[in-house]
C-alpha cells in the first residue's frame, strides 16, 4: 500500500549557517555598527541581543530573511517577548520542530472531513498517511498545502 509521512523538520546545519550570515550582516550594516547586537544559537533557540527594542525587531527581521534564503520556513519561528536587561535587551526566537499532538489531531480531522479514502496514524511527532491509490495520497498533500495550518510541513518517505 502506498504511504507517506507528514513531518516538520529543520536542517540544523542550515539553521547555524543562517545565524552566522545574520551575524555577518550585523557587522556590515551601517545602522548597527558599534552596537552590541548579535545572535547566539543554542539548541534551536536563537538569542537576539540588541541595544533597544526597535533594534531587536530589526534583528528578528534580518534573521527571518536569512532563514528563508536557507530554505527554512519562517513559520517555524516562535518569537518571544523583548526582555530588558540593563542597557541591552534580549529576545528569544525558538525554532519549532516536530508536529505537536494538537496539530496532529487537527490534520487528521481535516483529512477525515475531506472524505479521502486514506488512513492516518499519529506516530510520535509525525503522521503516517496510507491509502490504496497514489492519487489519493497526492490529493491529501495538495489539500494540506492549501490549508492554513501556520506550521511548516514536509512530506517524505513516499512509498509505492
Amino acid at each position: 500500500m502506498p504511504s507517506f509521512d507528514i513531518v516538520s523538520e529543520i536542517d540544523t546545519h542550515e539553521l547555524s549557517n543562517a545565524v552566522d550570515q545574520a551575524n555577518r550582516e550585523i557587522s556590515t550594516r551601517f545602522d548597527l555598527k558599534g552596537s552590541s547586537s548579535n545572535f547566539e544559537l543554542d539548541n534551536k533557540v536563537v538569542k537576539v541581543t540588541a541595544d533597544a527594542g526597535f533594534q531587536a525587531k530589526q534583528l528578528v527581521d534580518i534573521l527571518r530573511i536569512k532563514l528563508v534564503k536557507r530554505n527554512i520556513d519562517a513559520q517555524s519561528m516562535d518569537i518571544g517577548d523583548v526582555v530588558p536587561s540593563g542597557k541591552i535587551v534580549h529576545q528569544n526566537v525558538v525554532i519549532r520542530e516536530g508536529i505537536e499532538q494538537a496539530l496532529a489531531k487537527k490534520i487528521v480531522k481535516l483529512i477525515k472531513e475531506a472524505k479521502f479514502k486514506v488512513q492516518t496514524s499519529i506516530q510520535g511527532d509525525k503522521l503516517r498517511v496510507t491509502g490504496k491509490k497514489r492519487d489519493e495520497l497526492q490529493s491529501v498533500m495538495q489539500m494540506l498545502k492549501q490549508s492554513d495550518l501556520e506550521w511548516p510541513l514536509q512530506y517524505n518517505n513516499f512509498r509505492d
